[in-house]
């Protein structure tokens, strides 16, 4: 079948090794993953865990004839 360069053999079934910048985009994409999941944990956590409403700790000024 088609495909060039490495890639192993186990039972019949072929599987090809990722080009080095496969691996790194995977990496970095999956370091700025975990990075938004933490930030949104930070901002979102008490909502998420039932600690705090989300309408509470919410302090603008809107004024009073809202």
């Amino acid at each position: 079948m088609g495909g060039h360069g490495e890639s192993t053999t186990y039972k019949g079934v072929t599987i090809h090794h990722p080009k080095r910048w496969h691996t790194v985009t995977g990496k970095g994409l999956c370091a700025v993953m975990w990075f938004w999941v933490f930030y949104r944990a930070k901002q979102d956590g008490p909502v998420v865990l039932g600690w705090r409403h989300p309408w509470e700790g919410h302090h603008d000024d809107h004024g009073k004839g809202h």
